[in-house]
C-alpha cells in the first residue's frame, strides 16, 4: 500500500501544475467538454465516408506514460472517440460504448504521427460495431486495434 501510494503522490510543481488549471462549465451543444478537448485536440480528419473514417493524430506529450510511450488510457480514448465518430448521425443522441476490445501491439513515442482508421462492422437496430486501426504513419507499424461495440435506441416507427 505505501509504494502505491509513494507512487500516486504528486510533486510539488505537478500539483502547481494542476491547481491553475481552469475549467470552464460546459455549455452542452455548444462548447466541447474538457475531456473532448483534452483528448481530441490534435486529431486532423482526413477522410470520411459512409463506412470509413480516417484521421491523423500527433502524439502530445499528455498523452504518455511515465516510460514515455503513448498511454493505454489515450488509446482506449481514442479508439472511443473515432469509433463513435463512424456512426454518429448528426442531430441524433449520441450512441454510448457497451463493449470495447483493445489489443495493444506495439507502442508511439510523444511526436510520432498515427494514422486513425475506422470502419462499421455491421449494424443491427440499435448496435453498430466498429474496428479501430491505430498505425504509425512513418513506419506503417500497428500500435493498436480495436473493436467497439456501440449502442442507442432505435427511433420509433411511430
Amino acid at each position: 500500500m505505501e509504494k502505491a501510494r509513494e507512487a500516486l503522490k504528486l510533486t510539488k510543481e505537478e500539483s502547481e501544475s494542476v491547481s491553475r488549471l481552469t475549467v470552464k462549465p460546459h455549455r452542452v451543444g455548444l462548447d466541447p467538454s474538457f475531456y473532448e478537448r483534452f483528448i481530441l485536440r490534435g486529431i486532423r480528419v482526413d477522410r470520411v465516408d459512409p463506412d470509413f473514417f480516417s484521421c491523423t493524430f500527433k502524439v502530445p506529450p499528455r498523452h504518455t506514460d511515465a516510460t514515455g510511450n503513448l498511454s493505454s488510457g489515450a488509446i482506449a480514448n481514442l479508439v472511443d472517440e473515432v469509433g463513435g465518430a463512424l456512426v454518429h448521425v448528426e442531430g441524433l443522441p449520441m450512441k454510448v460504448s457497451v463493449d470495447m476490445s483493445i489489443s495493444y501491439l506495439s507502442t508511439a513515442k510523444v511526436n510520432d504521427e498515427l494514422e486513425i482508421t475506422s470502419r462499421i462492422l455491421g449494424q443491427k437496430g440499435g448496435y453498430s460495431g466498429t474496428i479501430v486501426l491505430l498505425r504509425n504513419k512513418a513506419t506503417r507499424e500497428i500500435i493498436a486495434e480495436g473493436r467497439h461495440s456501440l449502442y442507442s435506441k432505435p427511433n420509433s416507427k411511430i
